[in-house]
């Protein structure tokens, strides 16, 4: 598989701290991106989502967004910006800050080392008032997070996979919102926040990135001088629980809502297939000719010959192990739909699909995972999401040549493993 020349290095700084390089000159930008990934858990995940949103009010030398503004507009106009992300059972609190490559700069101009100044002070060197957060940046963001916490309920499709996961995966870390609670949003005090984010900077572990055309040895020394608080060794433990298959009967929640159109989301456990495992790009494969594609069988069966549903897609989470199938249906077809599904399922467990069906969904994941290289943003999360769940990071070429190997035979071997665990319907109040 061809494409521009791309060389990835990764070396580790500390115990818990690693940098991790793609040097390439594809791009007119280069991205730094600095991740502290902890444990997600209910005592923290409020604080943490909080945390970068507060960050990003002000430093010391640029205490308030205008300041910040300025700063990123000497750097030709440089986009920094914070992110709260999930992968498995981690919470990921980002910096990301992406600038013009230093070929393109006039003069001469060198943008990553005072790109990663400016990372490394917005997240090291906040604006303080009697030794914490500014109260009034602490009470805003606050009020932000628990505006968009609240407003998830307004996608009913987005919803209904929430709540699925929510059951499907009570008492496990998974089933616990990345961004917490809103109660606890609104009631953040500066003091329990500059708390949680010193132990945020302490125990987490740490994921320098960058891609662009710097060598590994001048970013590494960028990182050293602009990151030096982070760069010691740290203890932290960091899984993924994965269940393999239910140890219960199928689990049925139906929840009403003021809704013209209802939602099904149907969760099902992989058999213990993940990313970095023997079956995973037949799983993936497998993923795509059920229901990931516009060729794929829930589509084209479900939703255009027997039109039970308005949408029917399947994703799969695959760190943790889950697939999801996300469908929009009638309140009088739940039933049939949900049968549908499961035959359409069994189908790809009996083999019953065509080799042109084989070829296409093949074609889907290889030109997913390629497509890839051609986003900087892309890029860096698919090496955050590898280097957490798996310790190592891989070219997408990699993946995407085991994927061609991929035989009909293993798809179907990999859809025989998918179980049902639990049913989520979000249906019409009563009487409507």
């Amino acid at each position: 598989m061809g494409g521009p020349k791309m060389e990835r290095s990764h070396k580790i700084l500390a115990r818990g701290v690693e940098l991790a390089v793609c040097r390439s000159d594809q791009f007119k930008t280069g991205l730094l991106g600095v991740t502290l990934a902890v444990p997600l858990q209910q005592q923290t995940a409020t604080a943490n989502a909080l945390t970068p949103d507060v960050l990003y009010r002000g430093s010391r030398n640029y205490p308030d967004m205008e300041c910040l503004s300025a700063a990123t507009d000497q750097l030709y106009g440089a986009a920094l910006g914070p992110a709260v992300r999930q992968r498995g059972e981690s919470q990921c609190v980002s910096f990301l800050c992406s600038f013009i490559d230093d070929r393109y700069a006039l003069d001469g101009m060198a943008l990553l080392e005072p790109a990663a100044r400016l990372v490394g002070e917005v997240l090291l060197d906040p604006v303080t008032e009697h030794g914490v957060f500014r109260r009034d940046y602490v009470s805003g963001e606050g009020a932000n997070l628990a505006d968009e916490i609240n407003a998830r309920v307004n996608d009913k499709r987005g919803w209904s996979i929430y709540r699925l996961t929510q059951e499907m995966c009570a008492g496990e870390a998974y089933a616990l919102d990345k961004l917490g609670d809103a109660d606890e949003a609104v009631g953040m005090e500066p003091e329990t926040l500059w708390s949680r984010y010193q132990q945020l900077l302490e125990r987490s572990r740490v994921i320098f990135y960058y891609g662009g055309s710097a060598s590994p040895d001048r970013v590494e020394e960028a990182v050293l001088q602009s990151f030096q608080p982070l760069l010691h060794d740290r203890q932290v433990q960091l899984s993924c629980q994965v269940v393999a298959e239910p140890d219960h009967p199928v689990r049925r929640v139906t929840e009403e809502m003021d809704v013209t159109q209802g939602k099904l989301a149907m969760g099902f456990r992989t058999g213990g297939v993940t990313m970095g495992t023997e079956l995973y790009p037949a799983l993936l494969v497998c993923n795509a000719l059920y229901g990931g594609t516009a060729h794929s069988k829930l589509f084209q069966n479900v939703r255009e010959k027997l039109s039970l549903c308005y949408f029917a897609s399947s994703m799969l989470d695959t760190i943790k192990g889950l697939m999801v199938v996300s469908s929009g249906v009638e309140f009088a077809d739940f039933d049939r739909a949900e049968q549908a599904i499961l035959d359409q399922l069994e189908a790809v467990r009996r083999g019953e699909f065509t080799a042109g069906e084989h070829t296409a969904a093949v074609r889907a994941v290889v030109n997913n995972l390629v497509s890839r290289r051609d986003s900087q943003g892309q890029m860096e999360d698919d090496c955050v999401t590898q280097l957490l769940s798996r310790g190592e990071w891989t070219a997408p070429e990699a993946l995407a040549e085991a994927v061609e190997r991929v035989t009909p035979q293993q798809v179907a071997q990999a859809a025989g493993m998918i179980r049902l665990d639990t049913v989520y319907r979000l249906t019409g109040k009563e009487g409507q």
